[in-house]
């Protein structure tokens, strides 16, 4: 990838150059990041190639089924509803906004995606993640009331802000420890103290070192509202709305009569040189705070004091649920060589249905004399009354369940109701089990052909549901064991060998 060289970090002494030469080892160690490195030359590319770069940002949209969403979604937002009729199609909605303003948008979901994924355990970079995000929902809708071109860039822009805090807390926690202890509140005073360059300067070096687009670099630099000279162009403006929007973020966290007021501050403040009246600023912020409401999960402008209380009850129930994974796994581990392939399917369905906290729970069996998947087994509301209406032939046919068998891998369906979604899902489910608000399947595959598999569901009970890798993982673990005891089941002289060698 190609290294743009800025001034800021051709300055950076001795001491800096380490911090930056520990975070790339960091980074390095950590994967360096691949999937979003293939993601920035993939959207690059397209952006900068000069034939047929429609199809090419067609093409990398495509190839993501979450940019996808996001970009139809943009496309028949109120921000482009002048163009009349609705998108149905990504090779449309790149002829509405532009490759430059998808591109930008790509840019920016695949930075917070890869930054999630890194490392998703850590509450203080998750913390830094969202601010980020905050900051580029106000600039999306000051950019908006302002009429620019190309609001996507500044959502960029504003996220890259706070790239140098984001990845002090993701690859060297120790050192933001220290930060926050020697600054007393403001890490950004105390890093070059004790870093050898400031926060600001290790998130350039970052982009740079990322092969972003100079514009979007250039944008990532603090700007005071006093600095608007004769000369202030693009870039100025970016920056200038980055600022503003960084620093809203932070007063809009806590949503107290304290940050309220900073925001007013701010809106007066910087308005004369984004251009754009205190008042529209006030009315933008207003509605990146509804948006923050819904999108954000940790911010406490997004968690009223009961919706805290009931988002801590879930995080409780969920780490005790994770710990019921981990035993059932060492439990079918400890369960010894005579143990049946039903009896370790049994105690693999109990396990991820308390565990899981499932509404209900099947194990099915795939019977090759009848040419059917029947379920076998139930857990949960009604379910032993549902086990006769549970049964579909095992020919293929282009839906969720033969997809997930055909792929031998877990799928979730975060949102079963979605009409999108409806024609992936197979009469029989609709019949029987269609209170499901989401679904988790688990194929059972011996020597790639499927053999069953486990399916687990949440109803309304369960407004919202994400599984986390660690608990993918910890499905994983369970399948693989009940795999394992079939195989050893239908092949014992395979596993004497083994168990002698």
């Amino acid at each position: 990838m190609t290294v743009i060289t800025q001034a800021p970090t051709a300055q950076i002494d001795a001491r800096g150059q380490a911090t930056l030469n520990l975070l790339w080892e960091r980074i390095r160690r950590q994967g360096d990041m691949p999937g979003f490195t293939r993601a920035i030359n993939a959207i690059l590319a397209s952006m900068r190639g000069e034939d047929e770069r429609e199809f090419s940002m067609t093409q990398t949209v495509l190839s993501d089924p979450v940019l996808t969403q996001k970009v139809l979604r943009l496309a028949n937002s109120g921000m482009y509803s002048a163009f009349g009729q609705r998108v149905n199609t990504v090779s449309k909605a790149v002829l509405v906004l532009g490759t430059e303003a998808i591109g930008h948008l790509a840019l920016g979901l695949k930075l917070i995606e890869e930054l999630a994924k890194s490392t998703p355990d850590s509450a203080v970079a998750h913390v830094e993640m969202e601010k980020a995000v905050l900051a580029g929902m106000v600039a999306q809708q000051v950019a908006a009331s302002a009429a620019t071109r190309d609001p996507e860039e500044a959502v960029v822009c504003s996220i890259l802000h706070s790239l140098g805090r984001m990845m002090v807390t993701f690859y060297m926690p120790e050192r933001w420890a220290a930060l926050q202890a020697a600054g007393a509140g403001d890490e950004d005073r105390a890093a070059p103290g004790l870093l050898g360059l400031s926060l600001e300067q290790i998130g350039r070096a970052t982009a740079e070192h990322w092969g972003l687009p100079r514009n979007l670099v250039a944008g990532m630099r603090s700007v005071e509202p006093g600095e608007r000279g004769d000369v202030f162009g693009h870039e100025d403006w970016l920056a200038a709305l980055g600022t503003m929007s960084t620093r809203c973020a932070n007063s809009l966290w806590n949503d107290d009569a304290a940050g309220a007021e900073q925001v007013r501050e701010l809106a007066s403040a910087f308005a004369p040189l984004l251009g754009v009246e205190p008042e529209q600023i006030l009315g933008a912020v207003d509605k990146a705070k509804v948006e923050a409401a819904g999108d954000l999960s940790i911010a406490p402008l997004a968690n009223p004091p009961e919706k805290r209380a009931q988002v801590d009850a879930v995080q409780r129930k969920r780490e005790a649920g994770n710990r019921i994974l981990m035993s059932g796994v060492a439990d079918m581990r400890d369960a010894g060589p005579n143990v049946s392939a039903g009896q370790m399917t049994a105690m693999a369905l109990e396990t991820m249905f308390k565990g899981l906290s499932f509404t209900r729970a099947f194990a099915f069996l795939r019977n090759r004399r009848e040419g059917k998947y029947l379920a076998k087994m139930g857990l949960g509301d009604g379910a032993k009354g549902l086990l006769p209406n549970l049964a579909f032939d095992d020919a293929y046919e282009a839906n969720v369940f033969h997809a997930a068998l055909a792929s031998d891998r877990v799928i979730f369906i975060e949102n079963a109701r979605d009409p999108k979604f409806a024609a992936k899902l197979p009469g029989w489910w609709r019949g029987t089990l269609s209170q499901a608000r989401c679904f988790v399947v688990i194929p059972l595959c011996m020597h790639g052909q499927p053999v069953g598999f486990i399916y687990g569901d949440w109803d309304d009970t369960f407004p919202s549901v994400h599984l986390s890798q660690g608990e993918f993982a910890l499905l994983n673990d369970l399948r693989a064991l009940v795999v394992r005891t079939v195989e050893r089941r239908a092949h014992p002289e395979v596993a004497a060998v083994s168990g002698k060698a």
